[in-house]
């Protein structure tokens, strides 16, 4: 009975059951480029995730309607959204509301994307520069070497840590890891806020137009509720559950797909292209479905100012889908606007 209390307790602090009530708040990059300007909120009643919306809500409501939903899981499946920071507060700089997995964390963005793409060179990329405008150079062979070197030790010391652990009582498993239900619990938390009087969202959500997305084994999860009937569009970024199984998704997720899909893979140096190319090819006949390509590696552009080019195809695509913008559609439906706004891209669509 304890452990149930205690597991209920926690559960109610992750999304909980009080009227929204924001408590931390940052703006990012000015708050984007679109019409309205956009902030980053923690939430006291729902602290196991990130909301970005536009800044004075209930104004651009009042004058533009309630705005689309988008619910959004990490890369790796981290608890952390910080590294899609750029991206999401664009995003919602366009009339959108994000709540991503991961708790409001102030860490510098630049510091993350720093070591992930020193160590993850794009190698189709000719110079990498972040928002900052910091220029990141690949790294050497000695680096390359000492990187090598830490990596092999690092297996070496958990391979050992495992070999003793079956000999002595296993330790228990972290209690908050992500999943791919998440999704759906803070699209409900988002649900019963737009119902709530005295909600900070009372009103202000459209939710017959949802999307969720994710980036790498965020894909996985995405896929992983793509069943259910409130999300109106998936958009998988470098991502591609192929003949995997990750976060308790397989192929067999594909079969679930009721609503149009969107690929935004980065190339053949994209660890999760020849997935994305499966998944591509075992989409049924009824689903339509976008693959576009670039050549930015597994990285994206999600470092570069205000999330890069990736963040312009993802507007696109959630203005045409959810709110019904048709001259967004040409991005993905028109080759030759394709090469004109990204030459280096290649996109190809079926069932449309």
């Amino acid at each position: 009975m304890k452990k149930l209390f205690v597991t209920a307790m926690m559960l109610a602090t992750s999304v909980g059951l009080m009227n929204a009530q924001t408590v931390q708040r940052q703006i990012v990059e000015e708050g984007g480029t679109g019409p309205f300007k956009s902030e980053v909120v923690g939430d006291a009643s729902c602290t196991g995730f990130t909301v970005y919306r536009p800044q004075n809500l209930k104004d651009v409501v009042a004058k533009q309607g309630a705005l689309p939903v988008i619910v959004y899981a990490n890369g790796a499946c981290f608890n952390n959204n910080v590294e899609m920071r750029l991206l999401l507060s664009e995003v919602a700089s366009y009339g959108y509301v994000a709540a991503a997995i991961g708790p409001y964390d102030e860490e510098d963005v630049m510091a993350q994307w720093r070591g992930v793409l020193k160590s993850a060179y794009p190698e189709t990329k000719g110079e990498v520069v972040m928002a900052n405008g910091e220029k990141i150079l690949p790294m050497t062979a000695e680096e390359r070497k000492a990187q090598e070197e830490q990596q092999a030790k690092l297996r070496e010391e958990a391979a050992k840590k495992a070999k003793k652990s079956k000999k002595t009582k296993q330790q228990p498993e972290p209690p908050f890891r992500t999943y791919p239900k998440m999704l759906l619990e803070v699209l409900s938390w988002l649900t019963d806020q737009n119902a709530t009087a005295g909600s900070e969202y009372y009103h202000c959500l459209d939710l017959d137009h949802v999307a969720a997305m994710g980036q790498s084994c965020g894909g996985a999860q995405v896929l992983g509720v793509s069943h259910d009937p409130r999300i109106k569009t998936c958009v998988m970024l470098n991502s591609g559950i192929g003949d995997m199984e990750m976060m308790g998704t397989t192929k067999d997720n594909l079969k679930n797909l009721h609503q149009p899909m969107f690929y935004m893979i980065g190339g053949p140096g994209d660890i999760a292209y020849a997935n994305a190319q499966k998944d591509y090819e075992r989409i049924g006949d009824n689903i339509p479905v976008v693959m576009l390509n670039s050549k930015d590696g597994h990285s994206g552009t999600y470092y570069e100012k205000h999330g890069g080019n990736y963040a312009k195809a993802v507007v696109k695509w959630l203005d045409w889908q959810l709110k019904g913008q048709v001259g967004q559609s040409a991005l993905f439906l028109d080759d030759e606007y394709l090469k004109m706004k990204f030459p280096e891209w290649k996109g190809v669509r079926k069932n449309f």
